[in-house]
């Protein structure tokens, strides 16, 4: 039997330790009043888990390193809140839109002395996960979302491969956004990615390098860029005019609403009075993108299809300032 060292043992029993805490801390909710009200008195190890606010939908996971939260939104809006324990100082938990590629119950690290990581739902293949784990109150993981154990087992029962979750922040500097991209850096095979720059180009569509799968569009405010992903592969890449000052972020996802598609803001955490509301033409005018390129990603949406506009960076490295030619407005 592999003998577990003094570090490894300890660091077990700090794991299991803020699990039962976390898990003793756990509440249900069963209306939106009362869940906003449990969230925003979290403590330490605390969730709050509110399924019948939305019975059913698309689900969203959205994880704010600076605050050190997570939120869970289905439909548009939050069913379930989390404190959470992301990547320390040399560990950092990487930022970007990603969607869960595995999930095991009873997964065991094959880094770190086969520590079990209940619940883990695989974000990239290079190691960074979503699992039940300690939370000591500050960053501490080697780059997982450590969950309480209680949460982590609640999530785990609602999503399926392929959910995207979306990881902002900067939990070193508490920022909204860093000057990280939010491109997941490494291909299944656990190798890095090049982010190819437009070199001059309006657009590149490539949809076959992922013919199906959850889409996910990320609007860079700071480069000027839109790019959809699909399961989690860039498909498509464009020049864009975004015409926003707000230095926040914003989710925006696709949901039916009396038979009818309409994308609504989801709630972030310190944007709840955009939970649920319709995107309006005034906002939609502030994004031109080539036509050719609108028509292609507008052929591709379903419900369940997300948007986040951000002031982070999406890795083209050395800023290209195009003209959009033959802009077109997004219909909201």
């Amino acid at each position: 039997m592999r003998k577990l060292t003094l570090a490894a043992l300890l660091a077990l029993s700090l794991c299991f330790a803020g699990s039962q805490a976390a898990f003793a801390q756990g509440a249900k909710a069963t209306s939106p009043p009362e869940f906003a009200r449990r969230m925003e008195h979290l403590k330490l190890g605390g969730w709050v888990w509110a399924p019948d606010v939305s019975p059913a939908g698309p689900i969203l996971v959205y994880v704010d390193l600076s605050r050190q939260i997570g939120v869970v939104y289905r439909n548009g809006l939050r069913i379930a809140a989390t404190t959470v324990s992301s990547g320390k100082a040399g560990h950092a938990t990487p930022t970007g839109v990603f969607t869960i590629l595995q999930k095991d119950a009873k997964h065991r690290s094959s880094t770190y002395n086969n520590a079990p990581m209940p619940y883990q739902q695989r974000l990239t293949w290079d190691g960074v996960a979503l699992h039940a784990g300690g939370l000591p109150g500050y960053p501490e993981s080697h780059g997982c979302v450590h969950l309480p154990y209680g949460f982590a087992r609640e999530l785990f029962a609602i999503t399926r491969i392929g959910v995207t979750v979306v990881v902002e922040g900067d939990a070193q500097r508490h920022v909204r956004t860093s000057d990280n991209s939010l491109l997941a850096p490494f291909d299944p095979q656990g190798k890095p990615l090049d982010q190819a720059p437009l070199n001059g180009e309006q657009y590149r569509w490539n949809p076959q390098r992922a013919p199906s799968g959850p889409l996910s569009i990320i609007v860079s405010k700071l480069d000027q860029r839109v790019v959809v992903l699909r399961n989690g592969v860039e498909i498509g890449r464009s020049a864009a005019q975004v015409n926003d000052d707000d230095p926040g972020s914003h989710v925006i996802t696709l949901i039916n609403r009396e038979g009818k598609p309409r994308w609504v803001y989801v709630g972030l955490p310190g944007h709840g009075e955009d939970e649920g509301r319709e995107v309006d033409e005034a906002v939609a005018n502030r994004l031109r993108v080539p036509r050719p390129f609108y028509e292609k990603v507008k052929a591709q949406l379903v419900p369940g299809t997300t948007i986040l506009v951000t002031n982070s960076r999406v890795s083209e490295g050395p800023l290209q300032h195009l003209t959009v030619i033959d802009a077109v407005m997004p219909k909201p």
